[in-house]
């Protein structure tokens, strides 16, 4: 469902180059939830951004089901939901016109959009607010009503920025229980997130990202006997604190 082929983007900052994402390769099947992990600026949302189609690559490829992002922008958008803490809501509307915008603007027809509006509130737990105001939503509630928005095309696959970031344990709790839910309808998804602990109770995969480059790759079973760690955080403090950011010499040589 997503390829993602020798990734690369550079940047220029006063006139020095910055390499954001260095030949990332990764891929993501249907029922997989794949975790793009590392600390703030390893590279991870501006992956995301050029797997969407929104950031053209300095080189490399990423497809999504089929379609390469830079050739068909448009065509790929309509293939992803997305989920980021960044992400905000329109104040003035209510949960239900929100989401019945957002269908229409994907071609949804108006007896399919009910349909499945009817289908997330149930899901989610919408149909107390459904008709309130976003601007007098609890930050728990408007993040239920992000996941129902970035859902109510029923796209094959979901993108997830750091979707735990502001919420409690019970926000946070929401959000397990969703991206199980999609794993079950066989969705590709890709969690992108510093916090590693969670992305241990979620993924199927991980991908470790530092400074741009995937160090690290498999499930956490592989994970555990390539690295002798218990847990990612401990994997990942293994890497970024060797010396000249090199894997660890095996037999002590």
């Amino acid at each position: 469902m997503i390829s993602v082929h020798e990734l690369t983007k550079h940047f220029q900052s006063s006139g020095d180059e910055i390499v954001a994402v260095d030949h990332l390769s990764f891929s993501v099947a249907a029922g997989e939830v794949y975790g793009l992990l590392g600390p703030n600026g390893a590279g991870k949302t501006t992956t995301l951004r050029m797997i969407l189609g929104l950031l053209k690559p300095t080189d490399g490829y990423a497809e999504v089901a089929g379609l390469r992002s830079s050739e068909s922008p448009n065509d790929v958008k309509r293939c992803i939901g997305l989920v980021s803490a960044s992400a905000g809501l329109y104040q003035w509307l209510s949960p239900r016109e929100l989401l019945l915008f957002f269908a229409d603007l994907y071609g949804i027809t108006p007896s399919t959009a009910q349909q499945r509006l009817t289908e997330l509130s149930g899901l989610l737990g919408l149909s107390d607010y459904l008709d309130r105001r976003c601007a007098t939503l609890s930050t728990g509630q408007k993040q239920r009503v992000q996941l129902a928005r970035a859902l109510i095309h029923d796209p094959p696959i979901m993108l997830f920025d750091e979707p735990t970031r502001g919420l409690d344990v019970l926000g946070s709790q929401v959000i397990f229980e969703y991206i199980g839910h999609l794993r079950d309808r066989g969705k590709a998804v890709i969690v992108s997130t510093h916090r590693l602990h969670e992305a241990q109770r979620l993924c199927d995969r991980f991908g470790l990202l530092h400074q741009g480059r995937l160090v690290r790759e498999g499930n956490l079973e592989d994970l555990q006997a390539a690295t002798g760690c218990e847990t990612l955080v401990e994997m990942f403090m293994q890497y970024v604190e060797a010396p000249a950011f090199e894997l660890p010499a095996e037999n002590g040589t």
